[in-house]
C-alpha cells in the first residue's frame, strides 16, 4: 500500500503549495485531515504487513500438518493429492469416520449428560478403573452398562437382568 502513503504525501505537498493559512479554519481542517489520512495509511500498511506474516505462518503450519499426516497415515495419505482441498478433506473425513484406533479397539459415541456434547469412547476406557471425563465440560461421565450375556453363570460378572 505504498501507493496510499505516496498519495497522502502528494496531498500534503499540494496543500503546502496552496499556501493555506495554518491559523484559518480551512487551513486547520485540511491540516488535521491530512494528519488523519497519514495515520490511516500507516495503519493500513501495518495491517498488510501483519496479514503477510500471518499468511506465511499459516502456510508453514499447513506444510507441517501435511507432513504429520503423511507420517501418520503413510501410503493411505499418498493416495490423495494434497493440492486438491476436496481430496484432502475427504481423506481427513475417512479417518475421522473410521471408528477404531491403531490397536483395533472400537470407538463409540456417547452424549455427555452435563453439556450435551458428543464424546468418543473406546471399550478400553470402560474396562479401566479411571473415570471417563468429558473433554468439553470436564465433568465425570457415569455409564450404566447392561450386557446381554448368553452364559448361564450368575458369577460371570455380567448383568443378567
Amino acid at each position: 500500500m505504498e501507493d496510499l502513503s505516496k498519495k497522502v504525501s502528494y496531498l500534503k505537498g499540494y496543500a503546502d503549495g496552496l499556501d493555506l493559512n495554518p491559523k484559518s479554519d480551512e487551513g486547520k481542517l485540511i491540516s488535521k485531515m491530512l494528519e488523519v489520512l497519514e495515520e490511516m495509511a500507516e495503519a493500513i500498511e501495518d495491517l498488510e504487513y501483519a496479514q503477510d506474516e500471518t499468511n506465511e505462518i499459516i502456510d508453514e503450519l499447513d506444510e507441517a500438518v501435511l507432513a504429520i499426516a503423511d507420517d501418520l497415515y503413510g501410503d493411505d495419505y499418498d493416495d490423495y493429492d494434497d493440492e486438491d482441498d476436496d481430496d484432502y478433506d475427504d481423506f481427513l473425513d475417512d479417518y475421522e469416520d473410521e471408528e477404531y484406533d491403531e490397536d483395533g479397539g472400537d470407538y463409540f459415541e456417547i452424549q455427555c449428560p452435563s453439556c450435551g456434547e458428543d464424546v468418543m469412547i473406546d471399550f478400553d476406557m470402560i474396562d479401566g478403573d479411571n473415570a471417563i471425563v468429558c473433554p468439553n465440560c470436564h465433568e465425570e461421565i457415569e455409564l450404566e452398562l447392561e450386557f446381554d450375556c448368553d452364559c448361564d453363570d450368575d458369577d460371570c460378572g455380567h448383568n443378567h437382568e
